[in-house]
């Protein structure tokens, strides 16, 4: 009963007629959702590592076909998605199927006949080549362009936009085009998925950009990204991951070589990348308890163990660079010092899956690489593991997924989307979040039945800006989060703060504005828990607590007009069983105490900024 009463009311109450501003869209927005970053046999860690799967069979799958996983297992989705984007890394893009078969035209040299033989072993071979491939990208040696030359590379793109197009099914489900460009500095993650809003015509006119060849200074790849719209006419941007692994320099205070940052700095990153990843299977980005000690959900699935290749080990003074939630404060104080801020971007989730298969949900967990497929002893198969440090298989997350607000399921309406910031994550769920920012929303409108309407008739949607506070008033922000019918009722809602203070110190804090049942906020400043009825033995729980809908207005009660501020909101489920419970119970096998077997999915919005 409650699916069929939630599963209605969404259709009810998410669709709205809405003209508020040039940047708002004129038409009604509904919800969408998929994976902006999943990775076929044509990225070369994946092929190496065993996937057999190209893109044409990851269209299929998202668009709910069952399949036959590279594991030999079959695999469906429970829901298809509405949007994909294959985003193989430009770095060899297909180059490893090519070594494999010993192919005369790039058998050049030592380094390549070692990588075909290993690539022809048994699975410890090809996660040696894998890892050499890795290390080699890391350092700058992996000389592609030399390797293929670019009109292989050129053919190889080419037929990946075809397979494209002829998946892409406008209205129905979008087959996005995109690209990795797979930028390591000394291992450190600068890594951009690469968007396109355009069909294979322009697209075709360039092929994915090569880090090697760029350079690994995003800069390089921001100007290309201008040459392809100046020459095409077409639009793209790019989306940052995974900047928990990029040891401080994802979100840092410094230009690539050291120097001061500048506002064209800040106005190009602006421009070029409106997005990052808040959360995918490399661990969630969102914050850290360090940098957050006064919020207990701080530590969430974190990786915080060093740079992508564990080359190098995690310091605390990385940590600002490394999370979104300190990387939009210090856009805030870049804002005030260069009059533009780099770091103005949306979040969104995604899979960066290396196995075709883009499956976010805890009952059908399809690992990182095919070796990480379902089988009984997949939680001790390291990430990546060093003589310092080691990264478990049981640490992988099932994260994430993008919620895309557009008006319509098309290449350009979802990319207008996203380009407005009219997007959030979720870790798997999907929960249905609408915010709103204005100066009039009073306690009533939470009770509209159409809470879009409403949200775009006196304010903006998240992504937006608020200006120039009306006197005496303080910014309200109309909430509305209703559960997954498939997953876990609500605990609650939260509004992330970001501001600078009056000493030019960036601050946070979180409130909880909107809860389930009848708790109320102690004398400590803390909503007690919402329970816990999961069953671990069974990986089964009830949705007898939370609630199936929480929606709110609320008004900031510490405003101050002169303070630039970011609003986002956080949205909790009940603890629900983690995919290592559905594990245990499927093989029989005993994890030991070390492994966490609940999780508490969350969704995280896209901020609203103020700007006196």
């Amino acid at each position: 009963m409650i699916t069929k009463l939630i599963t209605g009311f969404l259709a009810l109450t998410f669709s709205a007629t809405v003209a508020f501003s040039d940047d708002s869209p004129d038409t009604e927005t509904k919800l969408f959702w998929g994976d902006t970053h999943l990775h076929t046999k044509l990225s070369g860690d994946a092929f190496g590592f065993g996937v057999i799967l190209g893109p044409a069979d990851a269209y299929r799958l998202a668009k709910g076909e069952k399949i036959t996983a590279s594991s030999n297992q079959p695999v469906k989705l429970a829901r298809p998605l509405d949007f994909l984007v294959v985003a193989d890394h430009a770095e060899g893009y297909g180059l490893m199927g090519l070594i494999k078969r010993g192919d005369k035209m790039i058998m050049i040299n030592d380094t390549l006949i070692r990588w075909n033989k290993l690539l022809n072993g048994d699975e410890a071979d090809r996660v040696k080549a894998v890892i050499e491939m890795i290390d080699a990208q890391a350092s700058g040696k992996l000389a592609t362009r030399n390797i293929m030359g670019d009109i292989l590379r050129a053919g190889v793109w080419y037929d990946s936009l075809q397979i494209a197009d002829q998946y892409n099914d406008p209205g129905k489900f979008t087959a996005l085009l995109g690209f990795e460009w797979t930028s390591m500095v000394s291992g450190k993650n600068l890594h951009r998925v690469v968007v396109f809003r355009d069909d294979a015509d322009k697209a075709g006119q360039t092929y994915p950009l090569d880090s090697n060849i760029s350079g690994m200074n995003p800069a390089g790849l921001w100007s290309w990204m201008q040459d392809y719209e100046t020459k095409t006419g077409g639009k793209i941007l790019a989306i940052p991951h995974n900047s928990n692994l990029s040891n401080g320099m994802m979100f840092s205070m410094q230009d690539f070589d050291g120097s001061e940052l500048t506002r064209e700095y800040a106005e190009r990153r602006m421009r070029w990348e409106p997005l990052v990843e808040a959360s995918q299977i490399k661990g969630d980005s969102e914050t850290h308890p360090t940098l957050s000690p006064n919020d207990e959900f701080a530590d969430y699935e974190t990786w915080d163990k060093g740079n992508l290749t564990l080359s190098e080990l995690k310091t605390p003074e990385m940590l600002p660079g490394d999370y979104v939630r300190s990387g939009l404060k210090r856009g805030l104080m870049l804002d005030e010092k260069l009059g533009a801020n780099p770091y103005k971007f949306g979040l969104i989730g995604a899979t960066d899956s290396h196995t075709a298969i883009s499956s976010s949900e805890e009952n059908n967990f399809w690992g990182k690489h095919s070796g990480t497929e379902p089988q009984p002893g997949r939680i001790n198969k390291p990430f990546r593991s060093t003589p310092q440090v080691r990264l478990e298989g049981w640490q992988m997350v099932t994260s994430g997924i993008a919620a895309v607000w557009a008006t319509e399921n098309t290449r350009a309406g979802l990319f207008d989307a996203m380009q407005r910031k009219e997007v959030y994550a979720t870790t798997g769920p999907r929960m249905a979040v609408r915010l709103f920012g204005g100066w009039d929303f009073e306690a009533g409108d939470a009770k509209s039945r159409d809470i879009a309407a409403t949200g775009y008739a006196g304010g903006v949607p998240m992504g937006g800006d608020l200006t120039a506070a009306p006197d005496g008033k303080a910014p309200s922000f109309l909430v509305s989060a209703q559960m997954d019918p498939l997953s876990g009722t609500l605990d609650r809602v939260q509004m992330v703060k970001g501001w600078v203070d009056a000493d030019g110190k960036a601050q946070e804090q979180v409130y909880d504005i909107a809860w389930s049942g009848e708790r109320t906020i102690g004398e400590d400043g803390k909503l007690p828990p919402v329970g816990n009825t999961v069953n671990v033995k069974a990986a089964t729980w009830t949705n007898t607590i939370g609630a199936a809908e929480l929606v709110t207005v609320w008004q900031d009660p510490d405003f101050k007009l002169d303070q630039r501020a970011f609003y986002y909101v956080r949205v909790l489920e009940i603890p629900t069983p983690r995919w290592t419970a559905f594990d245990a119970k499927r093989f029989n096998v005993e994890m030991g105490p070390e492994v966490p077997m609940t999780t508490q999915e969350r969704a995280y919005t896209s901020p609203i900024w103020y700007t006196p």
